[in-house]
């Protein structure tokens, strides 16, 4: 049986969600992440960054897109210790301006995932995967890239059957 690490970015707090700045006590993707740790029974790792985002929605969006165009890689917080442990990672983000935030790029070239399998799950108000796929092929070229989930972020409450469907796609 493969063990399952669930590696997780999420935002609390001002979010864009069904056209409205909203303040969410728990992230969109961490909430899909908690769902797939209940379906698969895998470890659970929240990606946080040891700087801090602004917590205004539109400050936290420039953040982000000047951490693109620099390519920056934030520093985290905690890191997996016992990586080698796992054969399966599913990785969650929210779609930055078309891709992964940078902290999930630092997150991913801090460890050998050669061998491992990715399955990326992504939140979004309507961007989709963007070119995370093929940024993740990028970064991991000796990993098994699985296909992508990409959830709008508003309906993450209501998007149980999907993500079922999904991680039974994962076996």
């Amino acid at each position: 049986m493969s063990r399952i690490l669930i590696a997780y970015f999420s935002r609390k707090g001002n979010n864009y969600v069904s056209g409205d700045i909203v303040s969410l006590p728990k992230g969109n993707t961490e909430i899909v992440a908690e769902k797939i740790q209940e379906l698969t029974g895998g470890d659970l790792f929240e990606i946080e960054t040891v700087k801090q985002y602004d917590p205004d929605y539109t400050r936290c969006t420039q953040e982000a897109q000047e951490e693109l165009r620099a390519k920056a890689r934030p520093e985290l917080k905690t890191d997996v210790e016992n990586m080698d442990d796992y054969d399966v990672i599913c990785l969650g983000f929210p779609n930055w301006w078309g891709t992964m935030p940078m902290a999930v790029f630092t997150f991913l070239e801090s460890h050998d995932l050669s061998g491992k399998k990715i399955c990326p799950f992504c939140t979004n108000e309507g961007s989709g995967m963007g070119h995370s796929e093929k940024d993740i092929r990028s970064l991991c070229p000796e990993s098994r890239l699985e296909r992508g989930l990409a959830l709008r972020g508003g309906s993450v409450n209501h998007a149980g059957k999907e993500i079922e469907n999904w991680v039974a796609g994962l076996e």
